[in-house]
């Protein structure tokens, strides 16, 4: 339980729960109460102070505006309703994104496996005007044993197995001089280090999660079994991982 000097904005959403909007998320003259941890005001000075860098003319602030407005589009207007609809897939966002802010070549970091995904999102991006320029994850193909970890540590262990390879991926990116880059099913920490590395802005489209079929919301969803056994049972790590 968070108390009330830590950012804890998750517990908001019982208030969301109860009434169908949060503090953050109401009309000023008929906002419900904040709650002890809510930065709105504590955190006043950050948040007014970051708000003051999207109101500039450099590239922070340009691409805060666009996001705005693509967030806007991305929402069409029920006739005779104040209800809306979602029109736009996460790959529509993205192409008008894009679009907006100007952008021409488009990286895409991909993983290995993903390289059907990857190839049709290319050819989706060419179609729209872009110049995809993707590299995967395996790229220069060094075993893993070259990091100093265990042969127990692969996949399958016993056969040549290449390590992921993203800083590369972000400097080759950043060679071709790409405008932004696109995550495409990266490791949870080589996404990371992608976008450490990346040069430009970094988008994910696609969050690597093997058991889910890269859809890691299902985990969070209370009827889920794995949501129920996460709440009941720590991640079984061997206590030698800790070691490396």
């Amino acid at each position: 339980m968070s108390d009330k000097t830590t950012l804890s904005c998750a517990n908001c959403s019982a208030v969301w729960n109860k009434l169908g909007t949060t503090n953050c998320w109401s009309d000023p003259q008929s906002r419900p109460g904040q709650p002890g941890y809510c930065p709105s005001q504590r955190e006043k000075e950050v948040i007014d102070d970051s708000f003051l860098k999207y109101r500039g003319d450099d590239a922070d602030a340009k691409l805060a505006r666009v996001a705005a407005i693509v967030e806007g589009l991305c929402y069409q207007p029920v006739p005779g309703s104040d209800a809306v609809n979602a029109r736009w897939t996460r790959v529509e966002d993205t192409i008008a994104l894009a679009k907006l802010m100007g952008y021409q070549k488009i990286g895409i970091g991909t993983c290995i496996g993903l390289l059907e995904e990857t190839k049709r999102l290319a050819d989706i991006l060419t179609a729209q005007g872009f110049e995809p320029i993707s590299v995967c994850c395996k790229a220069g193909s060094i075993d893993k044993l070259e990091l100093d970890i265990d042969e127990k540590y692969k996949v399958r262990p016993g056969t040549f197995e290449p390590a992921c390879n993203p800083i590369a991926q972000a400097r080759l990116l950043n060679q071709a001089g790409c405008d932004m880059n696109i995550i495409v099913g990266l490791c949870v920490g080589h996404d990371m280090l992608f976008a450490k590395y990346s040069e430009v802005p970094v988008t994910t489209l696609v969050v690597k999660d093997r058991v889910t079929g890269h859809n890691p919301a299902a985990v969070l969803y209370g009827q889920n079994f794995y949501y129920k056994r996460l709440q009941k049972q720590p991640v079984a790590i061997p206590q030698e991982a800790f070691e490396k």
